[in-house]
């Protein structure tokens, strides 16, 4: 209604915005979820005098699938993430690329934009690890899952490229690796998320198949609090860990 009564029509108002006429028809019709920033730039163009801007909270809460917002409602308050990911690259370091490819496998096929949709708040749902202050993010990573070629070779590099990049430079961001040759693993029960949240109480997070499960039961946090120490112990250090994603990498 605003572009409308602004005068422009979707190609018009596309090549303001710096977005395809495609993208703009999946906004207005609800299937794809607007960035903060492009309200904010819809505002000022149409004039709108903050009327489009105030959406932002309201879009931001609608752009994630429930599972995926409950679990992001979680991450925001987090100033402490442990993640240990046995069969795919942790959501919070996907490249936007490995996240569609992997949700492009999920059988029952995904709509193209349900599919866009679902990939978009999973890109979303990294904004908590780019926040000042943003939360500790350690990450112990299978070895196969850095070999294993989800969207092709290509993908694979660039997945591998994004973590190098963000464990040297992003000073709160741990990864390790765990080799697939360890003869002592604690993790063989499979994933799992622990979040140390700011009121001083920690949750875990399951996620398999169907299931996305919250675990708030004291003794089963203590269970996975245990098994996770012992996961960062038998796994790599950060610094082995980098050397030995380069090295991947170089075979890649």
């Amino acid at each position: 209604m605003w572009r409308e009564a602004g005068g422009f029509d979707r190609a018009q108002f596309g090549a303001r915005m710096g977005y395809s006429t495609e993208l703009l028809y999946k906004i207005e019709r609800g299937t794809r979820i607007p960035r903060p920033e492009f309200l904010d730039k819809a505002d000022e163009i149409l004039g709108a005098k903050g009327k489009i801007s105030a959406m932002k909270v309201d879009v931001q809460k609608a752009r994630y699938p429930k599972k995926v917002r409950d679990l992001a409602k979680l991450e925001a308050k987090a100033f402490e993430i442990g993640e240990y990911a046995d069969a795919v690259v942790p959501g919070l370091l996907q490249t936007e690329e490995y996240a569609r490819a992997l949700y492009a496998l999920r059988r029952p096929a995904y709509g193209e934009d349900e599919l866009e949709r679902l990939v978009s708040a999973q890109m979303a749902r990294q904004d908590v690890i780019r926040q000042h202050p943003a939360p500790l993010l350690n990450v112990v990573q299978e070895e196969a899952v850095l070999r294993r070629p989800i969207g092709g070779k290509m993908v694979l590099r660039r997945q591998l490229e994004h973590l190098l990049d963000v464990g040297r430079n992003a000073r709160h961001v741990e990864i390790q690796v765990m080799p697939t040759n360890v003869e002592e693993h604690a993790g063989l029960a499979g994933s799992l998320q622990l979040m140390r949240l700011n009121d001083g109480t920690t949750v875990g997070h399951n996620e398999v198949q169907l299931v996305s499960r919250v675990i708030t039961e004291p003794k089963h946090v203590q269970l996975l609090e245990m098994r996770y120490g012992m996961i960062r112990a038998q796994a790599l250090t950060p610094r082995e860990s980098l050397t030995f994603i380069e090295k991947v990498l170089g075979e890649t």
